[in-house]
């Protein structure tokens, strides 16, 4: 069985984790938010590359702009995937403490070892759920 695949006009299929699916719904941060950061990071404009795969991007609050909003932490390889597996509003922390990013970075290194088809299986165990990206939902 495969998993629908909302890829939208950057051709990076975008996921969230368990964790940050809950942390996006309760701040209400819509997929729409995680595709513009996905596609401003296909375009390069990458806020903070912080190594083995693992790029810091802002979000916007909903109704207010990137500045004031949030930092997630993304799994990313260009042209195949991004993985938003942290986040947290700029005005509640400053960044990560070091022991935090080391879980990132080895959660990084496994999440990029992933197939194609662990992937799909990864949504169909409701391990990562796949944020819309298509052209339908980003008008929403």
């Amino acid at each position: 069985m495969h998993a629908p695949k909302f890829w939208g006009t950057t051709g990076v299929r975008v996921f969230k984790t368990k964790w940050f699916r809950r942390f996006a719904r309760r701040e209400g941060i819509a997929d729409a938010a995680l595709c513009d950061a996905v596609a401003r990071a296909a375009r390069g404009q990458i806020d903070a590359d912080l190594g083995r795969g693992v790029i810091k991007q802002r979000v916007a609050r909903p109704g207010q702009g990137r500045s004031g909003g949030y930092r997630t932490l993304i799994v990313y390889r260009a042209r195949d995937r991004a993985i938003f597996v942290f986040g947290f509003a700029k005005s509640e922390r400053d960044d990560l403490e070091p022991d935090e990013f080391e879980d990132v970075k080895t959660t990084a290194k496994l999440l990029l070892a992933y197939t194609r088809e662990q992937l799909d299986e990864a949504i169909v165990s409701d391990e990562l759920w796949e944020a819309r990206c298509d052209d339908e939902a980003l008008q929403e």
